[in-house]
């Protein structure tokens, strides 16, 4: 009996918890199958991204979170950074640097607050990441093309209700 395999109480509460939504909300089983592909894709992508601009996942997460925060009009520090990378300020100075060097950001001074920075993309990197991005981008928006603005509302909700969900238990 040692060298059977036993499931954990975790693993046959999870597995149970799947079952049932095969047998009673299939259509949640597929969304959470499609989610899984997407990420999947998403982290073929971001892979192929990494080694075409010759970055690390770090430097190329941060890029991304600057492209993000830019879109909404947000100013972002070395400490923001740090804090959505999880990583240390030590390893957030040394990453910055990296980038700085590579001229893919610029440290700035905050505009209000003198002694503060902020870190902004500079026109090389919003470039060079779009060059690299757009292919998919245009394969992406002619997907979403294809729904109706009532249906991308409920998609866009239904992504947006699983981003919090992710951050709320991070």
């Amino acid at each position: 009996m040692s060298s059977d395999y036993t499931q954990s109480a975790t693993e046959v509460s999870s597995v149970s918890v799947v079952d049932a939504f095969r047998a009673n909300r299939p259509a949640v089983v597929r969304a959470m199958e499609a989610v899984r592909a997407l990420s999947d894709s998403l982290d073929r992508m971001n892979s192929g991204m990494k080694g075409a601009m010759d970055m690390n996942a770090s430097d190329l997460a941060t890029l991304r979170m600057l492209i993000i925060r830019e879109q909404r009009g947000q100013m972002v520090s070395p400490h923001d950074v740090a804090s959505h990378l999880r990583i240390s300020t030590a390893s957030t100075t040394k990453l910055l640097d990296r980038l700085a060097a590579s001229g893919h950001l610029e440290r700035r001074p905050h505009p209000s607050d003198g002694r503060a920075r902020v870190v902004v993309l500079t026109p090389k990197s919003r470039t060079e990441f779009l060059r690299h991005f757009s292919a998919h981008l245009d394969a992406m928006v002619a997907v979403a093309d294809s729904f109706s603005d009532n249906q991308l509302s409920t998609i866009a909700e239904f992504v947006d209700g699983l981003s919090d969900a992710i951050s709320a238990t991070d």
